[in-house]
């Protein structure tokens, strides 16, 4: 896990030494610092490395008014070393990144509000068990009403009466279906059950990108 703490705090996947893959609305203005290892927001510990942005490269079809491709690759001034706290979280395999089926379970983690509309951050890196919920529901009347649409490249996942979710604080995180990195936490309305977490699903489109950016980077 990646700890980016700027101005607002953001979470994020290292896919490579000196890559970290987050959530297009996260803002790498003021100059943030991406701490690989953290488990406190609060104080530095032993095993954290941390680095500055030498890039921020955000999805070329992000819409922040639909959060459609709300994916970013943050470029780190240096590479991060491979210890017991910090390692490389694995890209799916191209026969991976369909789509995710309903009732599959899952898993984020992230350091975000840990109470509904709660300012305050966790200061640990906590962990939440969320289920795939079928987009139809999501869509509904019940939940998003489709504003905004929770189309095919997007992953709706809450717990059961929305105890555990993704929260302010937790965008980008990785959420894991199956031993397996399946999407980026994007947004949601923190514990409400009516309006659970949205994931962007690592579609095969949203890889060939990853892997063309980083590539092609200098």
């Amino acid at each position: 896990m990646a700890l980016i703490k700027g101005l607002k705090l953001c979470a994020g996947a290292l896919i490579k030494e000196n890559w970290v893959l987050t959530a297009a609305h996260c803002d790498p203005k003021g100059n943030p610092q991406v701490i690989l290892g953290a488990h406190s927001t609060s104080h530095k510990e032993k095993l954290d490395q941390v680095f500055s942005i030498k890039k921020a490269i955000r999805y070329p079809c992000f819409d922040p008014q639909t959060f459609e491709g709300d994916l970013q690759l943050l470029q780190l001034e240096g590479k991060a070393t491979m210890t017991k706290a910090v390692g490389i979280l694995q890209l799916p395999r191209a026969g991976d990144g369909e789509d995710v089926k309903p009732h599959t379970k899952c898993h984020v983690a992230g350091w975000g509000s840990t109470k509904k509309d709660a300012c305050q951050m966790s200061n640990a890196l906590r962990e939440a068990n969320v289920t795939v919920i079928d987009r139809k529901i999501c869509n509904d009347a019940q939940h998003y009403n489709f504003n905004p649409v929770i189309d095919l490249s997007m992953i709706c996942a809450g717990g059961r009466k929305g105890e555990d979710d993704s929260c302010e604080g937790d965008s980008g995180s990785p959420l894991i279906c199956d031993n397996v990195f399946r999407g980026v936490t994007s947004f949601g309305k923190c514990g409400n059950p009516q309006k659970p977490g949205i994931y962007i699903l690592l579609t095969k489109k949203h890889l060939n990108w990853i892997k063309k950016t980083i590539a092609g980077a200098i």
